[in-house]
């Protein structure tokens, strides 16, 4: 029933032009790079993906250029954030035919489902496609819960395989994994929950701030992964400064901030958001240069 999928799969950012249209090559180079760093896998159009504000043939070009420049290399996960279940069903149909290894797969965008409208959602994107599917839970960002009582009702669809966990307590792994055993691989989803929930059994984490420092996100993982928590713990608190902004209104912002300072990317994004300005923009500059400057010796010394 698992996807095997597990180690650090960052939610990748979308590049734009100075007019802000999609730049393709940019964005391939930031996927390329992300690989050639050692991450297991890709999350491409999630929240630092931009994903809701992607015109839809804009979202398929992505993806089928994602599947290219990645050549069966890692996972390529997309999300699936739309408005309604009829265009959710469309674009999972779409992500197959182009090649996708998987979905990451969302609440329907603005409208606040009861949970049966969730579960109705959920079963029917996943009655379109063979694809497995990661469930994105975030009650902070889309005000609905994916609590174990929809995936009691959702145990029996057998390409719904995992969850992303985003909501801010780490007591959840826990309680997750008590209640379903192995049936859902479980992914920590908030950059400073992700060692707790490492350490919790998470099989993996679906990371902000890995596209600005994938090579401290893989060690990181690598050394929970072989039980060297000091190891961890030092990366871990290193890097909590810049994984707090994973939980900020404005992570989509910060997170390519960091990834500019760090020669990785742009920037820009759409609006409604804008580039970080004034005292903001000071301060997550000042972070990121910090962190860059403090890197861990071992990573840095690798690089």
């Amino acid at each position: 029933m698992t996807t095997g999928w597990k180690g650090v799969f960052p939610a990748v950012t979308t590049q734009f032009n100075e007019d802000l249209s999609v730049d393709l090559p940019s964005t391939q180079r930031v996927q390329d790079a992300l690989v050639s760093d050692g991450v297991n896998g890709l999350i491409v159009m999630g929240t630092c993906g931009e994903n809701n504000s992607l015109d839809p043939e804009e979202k398929r070009t992505i993806l089928k250029a994602a599947v290219e420049v990645v050549n069966g290399r890692v996972p390529v996960v997309t999300g699936v954030s739309e408005f309604d279940t009829r265009r959710a069903v469309a674009y999972a149909r779409d992500a197959e035919k182009l090649g996708a290894d998987g979905l990451m797969l969302l609440p329907a965008m603005v409208y606040v489902p009861k949970p049966e409208e969730l579960i109705a959602h959920f079963r029917t994107v996943a009655e379109a496609t063979s694809l497995p599917i990661m469930l994105y839970n975030n009650p902070p960002a889309y005000r609905v819960n994916i609590g174990a009582d929809v995936l009691k009702v959702l145990a029996d669809v057998p390409n719904i395989k995992a969850v992303k966990e985003s909501a801010p307590d780490p007591r959840r792994f826990t309680d997750l994994i008590n209640e379903f055993g192995d049936r859902f691989d479980i992914f920590a989803g908030l950059d400073d929950v992700a060692l707790e929930g490492l350490m919790l059994g998470a099989k993996g984490w679906v990371s902000g701030l890995t596209s600005a420092f994938p090579q401290e996100s893989v060690q990181l993982v690598a050394a929970a992964e072989r039980g060297d928590w000091e190891e961890a713990r030092k990366i871990y608190r290193w890097f909590m400064p810049l994984l707090h902004l994973d939980a900020e209104h404005d992570l989509v912002q910060s997170i390519k901030l960091a990834e500019q300072i760090m020669g990785r990317g742009s920037e820009r994004v759409r609006m409604p958001r804008l580039p970080l300005s004034g005292a903001r923009r000071a301060e997550v500059t000042a972070m990121v240069e910090k962190a860059a400057a403090t890197r861990p010796s071992k990573i840095r010394q690798a690089a």
